[in-house]
């Protein structure tokens, strides 16, 4: 039974059944907590904390998943992937247990034909948690399960909850006997390599408390709503059902490792060693397929880092298989091939996956050899030094500057036998992070927890926000927060954040920043409201600091913003929509929205583009949205069903999550996006829209920065004012500004050429005095000197390559000068191969010599450079260098 196939089975077998069938959230997790789904619940996990209402009381789904902890364990075990599709049923306040259980058995027994799977009920083994009499008692009364094939477990293995205070319940597993081939009998208490996992089911009736670890917290009560949370690894059900030996080699993964030996010429089963780097393309490619569709691109942070960190595994791997040229187009077809049925959007948009994927490997095959020599350096060093460790900051200049996934950097210094200093880089990368995070959580909750807001949402309820049709408005405060505490009063001077009843502030998302404005109360008190955020869904929490009096919950008030402010963000807002659909029509689908950011009077906007847009295409582009004002489109919002949407060719933004009834945006007949922002009535509000540029941001990423209105005036005003000043400088026209301009650069340039010759020639005239200045050192010709302050470090070398060259008869020769350039000492020194068969070499000297000049340098046996702070001690550093000659020479 193919894969397609058996997600097929599940969702039809629970929706004849009364469930809501909900399709696979994106792979971009809507979880501050989480970068990635990891689990078929997550989409639901709101409903389970009590945050949300679901709007159904049973639900199926087949989730697409990514956990990456295991990541360095992929294709060295045939039970580790990053890719999974989890299927799921949940029921929330529905059937429990005996419902669950019995779906499960019904499914997995039904014989094909009745649209079961067939599995053989006598190899099915059941587990328990250890105090679950209920559970066990189902399955052997009701469903007739032998007691011999139910065993019970403790709380590591059969009990579930999310690591945190919340729900939480006793789960029962159900697995697979596979055969005497894969162990010894027993069941999965004994061995569950033979007794293979399938389907667990969460039965969620209890509240845990605080706790560390999987069994090592309090349960505190039995929940008021009882719910069920099961999944089934459709990988796994597959392996079975396909009599194939490990998820490696069911339909949608061997057609990417058969053409993955096709592109090396290594087949699958001939070598341990080829058969795991095969597994790793494999799972890594599905990977990447999956996250560049939902709308990920490669980048050093976040998902970007995730994505980027497989597609290079995956590339390295290929290259270790013997492939030479580019492979991921192949693989990245096959596996849309493979999934394209399951997923029809991959289809849709395999013209962007495949320029954001083939982007990324250009990139990394540069990468890879500039990184190569900035690692072999480092390696070369380490060594030189009489070292095994590679230092933890080389590890993460190599991932922050280059690229390279810690793992890259670990094959690659290993296979020259050296370990790295992991816990440094792990150090030095969670600093990073963890300024990052900071900054970004600071901004979206302040100081409070999202338990403060959820008890302010669970008390009120939702905010209303009115922001759409008014600017200011009525109102009551519901909740007071001081320092990230509920409080029932604040006073003149706090800093504050406000939950109103309902509001005109628009909080901060989809791009567009958050309103500012005022909130008077009617006992005279005015909270000046600097930022709007929606940390918890629903709730609009108004940031900003009491001017004057006291403020208490419950008081009414009246909320108004900055409307001059709020106008401005909306015709960035709309630009920005007419900017994403000018480059689709200029470029094509595959400059799909990646971000945003709409301000008063500019925006940024980042889209998909595997190079830089030429400045012919951005002319044109501008050109295309002004004339798009002057046609005076009117500008409006409806609220519809999500597929009726799609029906009229909405545009929906990767990454954001939406419900089942959206609100879209239409610009005339020019564009149409899914859109909660805040927007012009008509085009010819904006007035004006001037593209500043376009960059790169990352791996097949660009981004736009624009002006819009008074601010797109303003700049070309400056713009004509410069353009008239360098007139009356250049005596010309304006349309012969670049070629005059261009003709004076180019005269420039001629003129800074011939300087540089001179002053070459200069120094190199120099080169015989130096010879005949050399010094015997027992033996050994050593030429040590300062050279004139200025010159530059290429002239330095050149000086010291050409001064050794001169030293003939084949006698040992050490030259090592220096200089001072911008204030600070520079030094080169060479040997050639008599002095290093003497056991004198370049990189030695010159750390010796940077150590005495207070700094530090390196290089090769034959040539090296250093340098350091103090220009004085020039004359130390020659001593020092003459002296380990003497000490070293054999």
């Amino acid at each position: 039974m193919e894969s397609a196939e058996i997600r097929r089975r599940w969702l039809s077998f629970f929706e004849e059944r009364g469930h809501t069938v909900v399709p696979s959230a994106s792979l971009i997790a809507d979880d501050p907590t989480l970068l990635l789904v990891p689990a078929g619940m997550v989409p639901f996990k709101p409903y389970f904390l009590g945050e949300v209402k679901p709007p159904f009381d049973r639900a199926t789904s087949v989730q697409k998943c990514v956990r990456t902890p295991d990541i360095e364990e992929v294709g060295k075990t045939t039970r580790h992937g990053t890719f999974f599709q989890m299927c799921g049923n949940f029921s929330f306040g529905d059937y429990f247990k005996e419902g669950a259980i019995k779906y499960a058995w019904e499914l997995l027994t039904s014989s094909q034909d009745k649209g079961g799977y067939g599995l053989e009920p006598e190899k099915l083994w059941i587990t328990v948690y250890k105090d679950d009499d209920e559970a066990e008692r189902i399955w052997h009364d009701v469903v007739g399960v032998p007691k011999e094939r139910i065993q019970r477990l403790g709380m590591k293995d059969n009990y579930w909850s999310m690591g945190v205070p919340g729900p939480c319940g006793p789960c029962s597993e159900i697995n697979y006997d596979r055969g005497p081939e894969f162990g010894v009998e027993g069941g999965p208490a004994v061995n569950d390599e033979r007794y293979v996992e399938i389907w667990n089911l969460v039965f969620m009736q209890y509240e845990r408390g605080e706790g560390i670890g999987k069994d090592n917290f309090e349960i505190l009560g039995e929940l008021p709503s009882k719910n069920i949370d099961t999944g089934l690894g459709m990988e796994r059900l597959a392996m079975i059902l396909q009599g194939v030996q490990n998820m490696y080699e069911i339909d949608t993964s061997m057609a990417v490792i058969k053409k993955a030996t096709e592109l090396t010429g290594v087949h699958y089963g001939e070598a341990h060693a080829s058969d795991v780097s095969l597994r790793v393309v494999t799972d890594h490619m599905r990977t990447s397929v999956m996250l560049i569709g939902d709308g990920v691109t490669p980048g050093n942070e976040g998902r970007g880092y995730v994505l980027r960190r497989i597609m290079r595994r995956a590339i390295r791997n290929m290259r270790l298989l013997g492939a030479t040229g580019p492979v991921v187009l192949d693989l990245i077809d096959t596996v849309i091939a493979m999934m394209g049925q399951q997923y029809p959007e991959l289809v849709t948009d395999r013209e962007r996956i495949e320029k954001v994927a083939v982007a990324e490997e250009n990139a990394f095959l540069k990468t890879l050899k500039a990184g190569t020599n900035i690692l072999d350096t480092a390696v070369t060093e380490t060594k030189e030094s009489g070292g095994t460790v590679l230092a933890g900051d080389k590890a993460f200049l190599l991932h922050d500057t280059w690229g390279f996934p810690i793992d890259l950097t670990l094959e690659m210094a290993s296979e020259q036998g050296l370990s790295v200093d992991e816990e440094g880089f792990r150090r030095l990368m969670k600093e990073q992070r963890e300024r990052a995070k900071a900054d970004a959580q600071a901004k979206k909750t302040g100081h409070a927890g999202a338990g403060a807001y959820r008890e302010i949402a669970d008390r009120t309820g939702e905010t209303d926000f009115i922001g759409y049709s008014y600017t200011e408005g009525e109102t009551t405060i519901v909740g007071i927060l001081v320092d990230g505490v509920s409080s029932p009063a604040a006073t003149e001077g706090d800093e504050v954040e406000i939950v109103l009843d309902r509001t005109p502030f628009y909080a901060e998302g989809g791009g567009q920043i958050g309103d500012t404005g005022r909130i008077r109360v009617d006992t005279g008190a005015v909270i000046e409201i600097r930022d709007t955020q929606k940390p918890v869904p629903g709730v609009y929490v108004h940031k900003g600091v009491v001017q004057v009096g006291e403020v208490t919950v419950g008081a009414k008030a009246h909320a108004s913003i900055d409307q001059r402010r709020r106008t401005a963000i909306a015709r960035a807002h709309s630009a920005t929509h007419l900017t994403h659909q000018a480059l689709r029509d200029a470029l094509g689908p595959t400059a799909a929205q990646a971000g945003s950011e709409n301000q008063p009077g500019r925006f940024r906007f980042d889209f998909g583009s595997p190079s830089a847009v030429p400045t012919a295409v951005m002319t044109d582009v501008e050109q295309k949205i002004n004339e798009v004002l002057a046609r005076d489109l009117d500008v409006r919002a409806d609220i519809m069903g999500i597929d009726e949407a799609k029906k009229q060719g909405a545009i929906a933004e990767f990454g954001e999550k939406y419900g089942e009834r959206v609100r879209v945006v239409t610009i005339g007949d020019f564009s149409k996006e899914l859109c909660g922002g805040t927007h012009v009535h008509n085009t010819s509000q904006l007035g004006l829209v001037k593209l500043l540029g376009e960059s790169s941001i990352g791996s097949g990423v660009r981004r736009i920065e624009a002006l819009v209105g008074v601010d797109a005036y303003n700049f070309l005003a400056r713009e004509h004012t410069v353009v008239a000043q360098l007139q009356e400088l250049i005596k010309g026209r304006p349309e012969e500004l670049p070629e005059k301009v261009s003709a004076m650069l180019g005269k420039l340039k001629d003129a800074e050429k011939e300087i540089e010759k001179f002053r070459a020639e200069k120094v190199l005239q120099a080169a015989a005095g130096l010879v005949e200045s050399a010094k015997d050192v027992r033996g050994i010709a050593v030429v040590t000197g300062q050279v004139p302050d200025g010159t530059t470090p290429d002239d330095l070398r050149k000086l010291v390559l050409d001064v050794r060259g001169r030293i003939q008869g084949g006698r040992a020769a050490v030259v090592a000068l220096f200089t001072v350039n911008n204030g600070k000492p520079l030094t080169v020194i060479a040997t050639n191969d008599a002095a290093r068969d003497r056991g004198l070499k370049a990189g030695d000297l010159v750390r010796t010599a940077a150590k005495t000049l207070g700094g530090g340098g390196g290089g090769k046996p034959d040539v090296a450079q250093g340098g350091g702070q103090n220009p004085a001690a020039i004359g130390e550093a020659i001593d020092a260098v003459e002296r380990l000659v003497t000490e070293t020479a054999k």
